[in-house]
């Protein structure tokens, strides 16, 4: 690792994600979910991806649908609100977001009165631990396209849901039924 990181410090390299690095890294990412056309953006953490991504969906008048337990509604300090965004929660299922919950609050939110509900919110595994299955995400990701919504999914703890025993979805697999997630 040191000969490496001296290696590299000693040769230059242009910035702002163009060194080979960056792109090499990308490449990779490009690979696995076997997408060669996917955008691959390096932001600093879990929080400034959800606020970049979220904050980029969003009309001003539009919101983002999540469980009551998610992390963008419990742990992050109000960085969506905070862009004039609202974020319409619903009870899990053991930490989970269901069809029938994202059903609903589009059901209701029906006016020009009303925000408008623009994207769902899921972080795998879940902020309870549990961890979605295939059948799950591909019933949450024809809901969204149904609906006309966005899926993403927050990555944080997504390591740890790929290689639970409970999963059964691969990486490319997920990445083809969400339309933006993070590592």
């Amino acid at each position: 690792v040191l000969e490496a990181l001296q290696t590299a410090n000693l040769s230059q390299e242009v910035g702002y994600g163009e060194d080979s690095f960056t792109k090499s890294a990308a490449e990779l990412i490009r690979g696995t979910i076997g997408n060669p056309r996917a955008e691959v953006h390096f932001v600093s953490g879990g929080t400034q991806a959800n606020l970049i991504v979220l904050s980029s969906m969003l009309r001003s008048f539009e919101s983002v649908i999540a469980v009551e337990s998610g992390h963008i509604n419990v742990h992050e300090g109000g960085a969506l609100e905070a862009t004039g965004h609202k974020i319409n929660t619903v009870p899990g299922v053991n930490g989970k977001l269901v069809p029938a919950a994202i059903e609903n609050v589009c059901a209701i939110h029906d006016n020009e009165q009303m925000v408008m509900p623009r994207a769902v919110y899921v972080s795998n595994s879940t902020e309870l631990g549990t961890v979605y299955t295939k059948s799950e995400l591909q019933g949450l990701s024809q809901t969204c396209k149904k609906l006309g919504l966005y899926f993403y999914l927050d990555g944080a703890r997504l390591g740890s849901a790929l290689t639970s025993k409970d999963s059964d979805i691969t990486l490319a697999e997920l990445s083809a039924l969400v339309d933006v997630f993070y590592i």
